[in-house]
């Protein structure tokens, strides 16, 4: 037996347990510990890359531009912004005509209360140009997403003389085609418009306007 080599008796007087020298002792655990150490490594790494934001997520709060030239007359195209749906309604003549019907039924028609119309959409259209309404389409009440219903005249939960608009499915809330509260309902304001602006005569983007600048 070399001198290098250390030998163990157990208490039973059994067969002497040879254990390995010194340097092998030595390389058997940085090996193991080498091991344990890429080990570690390759669960940290997509442990730590969770924290890291998605493409999705860093996108999120960015401007939004739409192409507004793709939405036909009467119909509605939506987008997400800030994890809010953004509706985008190209407004025939005949909606634009019956928002005018409607302004005694409404709770507040001129969107004089704050927080949820810009300045420049405080006019009867409530939007930049009449025929393009932009609105998040979240009921100000418990933030259901109204379901539209163009089609003017009576249908299930409306009024007869329905002029177009949206229908909230939780509590029943009437909006016409500007996104305007009618009287007497759960939702206490109007749907809110987003900051957005023209960048040409078919394109807008959604984010950014004069207070809010890109």
């Amino acid at each position: 037996m070399s001198q290098d080599s250390t030998v163990n008796q157990d208490a039973e007087g059994s067969a002497p347990l040879e254990l390995p020298s010194d340097p092998q002792r030595r390389f058997w655990i940085g090996a193991t510990c080498a091991a344990g150490g890429v080990a570690g490594a390759a669960v940290a790494v997509p442990f730590v890359g969770s924290f890291a934001p998605s493409e999705k997520a860093r996108a999120a709060g960015a401007p939004v531009e739409v192409d507004i030239s793709t939405i036909p007359p009467g119909q509605m195209r939506t987008y997400e912004w800030r994890g809010k749906p953004v509706w985008v309604i190209h407004r025939t003549p005949e909606m634009l005509e019956g928002l005018s019907k409607v302004n005694g039924d409404l709770a507040d028609p001129n969107s004089d209360r704050p927080g949820y119309t810009p300045p420049y959409a405080k006019n009867e259209w409530r939007s930049r140009k009449p025929e393009l309404w932009v609105g998040v389409g979240i009921c100000t009440h418990l933030g259901c997403s109204p379901t539209p219903r163009f089609e003017p005249g009576a249908q299930p939960s409306l009024p007869d003389d329905w002029q177009g608009g949206s229908l909230c499915p939780c509590h029943g809330s009437w909006f016409d085609m500007a996104g305007r509260v009618y009287k007497n309902k759960p939702a206490p304001d109007n749907l809110e418009v987003p900051p957005y602006q023209y960048i040409s005569d078919s394109k807008i983007v959604i984010g950014v306007d004069e207070d809010n600048p890109a």
